[in-house]
């Protein structure tokens, strides 16, 4: 049996890490991958945007400085495999182009869950919106 793969962005690790209820969409599915034993994939990027995450929750108020360091321990140590390359780069630039995205971060994730034919799960409805029509790779948790 082949193993399966799916792909997370920054916001559905912040939304999984930062849920406040046990029914929380993406713990369950978050759940069911580890009952399947899915592979969890992502682009190194997501390591800086979920500090960045939760550096501003932290300066905005949201969090306390323990909630903010603990959200981050959680993120960072979840079994996710990383990658960048070239060619992941390469590929992330011609998708924002395509899509005339306002910037290259997001399209990172797009370019990497093409390249191991894996659906992108994110809690971005912007991105879910602009892309879903053409590159049904993305499936948006709510």
């Amino acid at each position: 049996m082949a193993e399966t793969v799916s792909c997370v962005d920054a916001n559905f690790v912040v939304k999984l890490v930062n849920s406040p209820s046990e029914a929380s969409p993406y713990l369950t599915l978050w759940d069911q991958w580890e009952h399947n034993q899915t592979q969890i994939i992502a682009p190194t990027l997501l390591c800086y945007e979920v500090t960045n995450v939760f550096h501003r929750l932290k300066r905005a108020g949201q969090l306390l400085d323990t909630e903010a360091q603990q959200c981050l321990n959680n993120a960072l140590n979840l079994p996710i495999h990383f990658y960048s390359d070239r060619q992941l780069h390469q590929q992330a630039f011609e998708i924002a182009q395509r899509f005339n995205l306002s910037a290259a971060y997001d399209a990172h994730y797009l370019a990497l869950a093409q390249q191991f034919n894996a659906i992108l799960y994110t809690g971005d409805k912007r991105l879910f919106n602009t892309v879903h029509s053409t590159l049904p790779l993305i499936y948006l948790v709510e």
